[in-house]
C-alpha cells in the first residue's frame, strides 16, 4: 500500500469525514470525544461483548475508576508503572487518591470481598472499565493513542489445575469476537521477561507460568518476544497492523501469580484447606478506542451492518411518500433497528449522501411503494433489490443484523 493510499484510509481523516469522533484542544491531547454516530457502533459493540462474556460465564461489575495511593502500592503499580501514571490527587496529608491505570486492583477486591469456595472457580469478573495513562503528547495521535482508555477487561480467577483450560477457552472467544468484528489478526505473540526490567515474582513462578501459556497455544503460529511481558507475568498478545503497516497488541490473556499474593487472596478448597487461586488477566477485544481506531480502517468507515451507526436510511421520492417514509422508519426503530428518513435535496443527492456515510441499506420508496406497502433496498456495495413489502425489508435487514453477520445479506440469499 502507497502511502496515499494509507492517508486515504487513516482512522482520524475517516473519523472527521463520518463524524464518529473529534479532538478538541480544549477538552486535552489524547481525550477524544465521541460523536453520536461512533457512539452508536460503539455502543452496539459494548453490548454485543457483553452478551458474549455473560454467555461465557462471565459476571459483570462497576468500580471506580480511581482509588486510595495505597490500593496500587499493594498491587506493585506504583512501584513498577509509576512513569506512566498520573500524579496523585491530594485531599489532605493521609488521603490520597490515584487515576487507576489497570483494573486489575479493583477486581482482586470484588474477589475478596467475601470468603470464596472451589466451587466457584473459575470466577470470571469482567467490565467494561476506564483507566487512564500519562502518555507523553509527542505519542498520542486520533484513537489508537490515548490517556483515557475505555478497556474490555476481565479477571479470571482459578486453580492452578483450571488454567490450561481457562486459557484456551478464552483464545476461542477471542476468535468468536474477531470474526463478528471483522478483526483480521496478524499473529500470536508470546511476551516474557526481558533482560534488565523489573519484575515481580520468583523464576519458579514465571517458568509455571511460560509452560502454562506454551500449553494453551499448542498447535497455534507464534512468535516469542522476550521483554514484553507485563510486571507481573507472562502474556499471549494478539497483534493486528494498521493502515499505514504499524503493529500493535489488541488482544491479550496473562498470567498472574502476584497479585493474589499481594492481596492474600485464597479459596477453601475440597479438604477445607486454604489455596493461593491463579489470575488470569484478559481483554477479548482490547479498549474501545484502540479496537474501533483499527475498525474504522479495515472496513474503510463501512462497519459491518450490525454495529454501523445507522443501518438503514429511507428516502422519500417527493413530499407525497413523506408519510410512509416516516412509518417504515417507525417500524424499524420498533423492530431495535437504528434507521432515519433523509427527505431533502434531489433523490440523487441523497443516495450519493447515504453511500458516503457509509450507510448499509437505502430504502426508496416512491409513489408506487407508498401505495403498496412496498421499498426498494439499495445495498452498501450499488446492488439493488426488488420491491418488496415493507416486513420482508424489514426481515431482511433484522436478519443480517442479528447474526452478526459481515455481509449485506442473510447466509441463504
Amino acid at each position: 500500500m502507497t502511502r496515499e493510499e494509507s492517508d486515504m484510509i487513516d482512522h482520524r481523516r475517516l473519523g472527521r469525514e463520518l463524524d464518529l469522533f473529534v479532538s478538541d484542544p480544549l477538552a486535552g491531547a489524547g481525550l477524544p470525544i465521541w460523536l453520536p454516530a461512533g457512539a452508536a457502533a460503539r455502543h452496539a459493540v459494548e453490548e454485543y461483548v457483553r452478551d458474549l462474556e455473560r454467555r461465557a460465564g462471565y459476571q459483570h461489575v462497576y468500580s471506580p475508576p480511581l482509588g486510595k495511593r495505597e490500593l496500587f502500592a499493594l498491587s506493585g503499580h506504583l512501584g513498577y508503572f509509576a512513569d506512566d501514571m498520573f500524579p496523585p490527587l491530594r485531599l489532605s496529608a493521609d488521603d490520597e487518591f490515584v487515576l487507576r491505570p489497570a483494573l486489575c486492583p479493583h477486581h482482586a477486591l470484588v474477589y475478596r470481598a467475601r470468603g470464596r469456595s472451589y466451587r466457584e472457580l473459575p470466577l470470571r469478573i469482567a467490565e467494561l472499565g476506564g483507566m487512564y495513562r500519562a502518555e507523553r503528547s509527542g505519542v498520542l495521535g486520533g484513537l489508537s493513542r490515548v490517556r483515557a482508555i475505555s478497556l474490555n477487561d476481565a479477571h479470571n480467577f482459578c486453580a492452578l489445575d483450571q488454567v490450561g483450560e481457562e486459557v484456551r477457552e478464552i483464545l476461542r472467544l477471542i476468535r468468536e469476537a474477531h470474526a463478528a468484528l471483522g478483526v483480521r489478526p496478524a499473529g500470536f505473540r508470546l511476551s516474557l521477561r526481558g533482560p534488565g526490567e523489573k519484575y515481580v515474582g520468583d523464576d519458579a513462578q514465571w517458568a509455571r507460568a511460560e509452560e502454562l501459556l506454551r500449553a494453551a497455544l499448542d498447535g497455534v503460529d507464534f512468535t516469542e518476544a522476550p521483554g514484553e511481558a507485563a510486571f507481573y507475568g507472562p502474556k499471549i498478545d494478539i497483534q493486528i497492523v494498521d493502515a499505514a503497516g504499524r503493529e500493535s497488541t489488541l488482544s491479550t490473556v496473562q498470567l498472574d501469580f502476584d497479585k493474589p499474593e499481594r492481596f492474600d487472596l485464597s479459596y477453601t478448597d475440597a479438604s477445607g484447606a486454604r489455596r493461593r487461586p491463579v489470575m488470569v488477566h484478559r481483554s477479548l477485544v482490547g479498549s474501545m478506542e484502540r479496537l474501533f481506531a483499527y475498525l474504522i480502517e479495515v472496513h474503510q468507515g463501512a462497519f459491518p451492518p450490525w454495529y454501523a451507526p445507522v443501518q438503514l436510511v429511507l428516502l422519500p421520492v417527493d413530499a407525497g411518500q413523506a408519510g410512509a417514509a416516516a412509518e417504515l422508519a417507525r417500524r424499524a426503530v420498533a423492530a431495535g433497528l437504528r434507521a432515519e428518513v433523509d427527505a431533502g435535496g434531489s433523490l440523487g443527492a441523497r443516495i450519493r449522501d447515504a453511500a458516503h456515510r457509509r450507510v448499509p441499506y437505502v430504502g426508496v420508496v416512491g409513489a408506487r411503494e407508498a401505495a403498496d406497502g412496498s421499498v426498494s433496498l439499495r445495498l452498501r456495495d450499488g446492488r439493488g433489490l426488488a420491491p418488496m413489502p415493507v416486513a420482508d425489508a424489514l426481515g431482511l435487514v433484522g436478519a443480517v443484523v442479528a447474526a452478526r453477520s459481515t455481509g449485506l445479506l442473510p447466509a441463504a440469499a
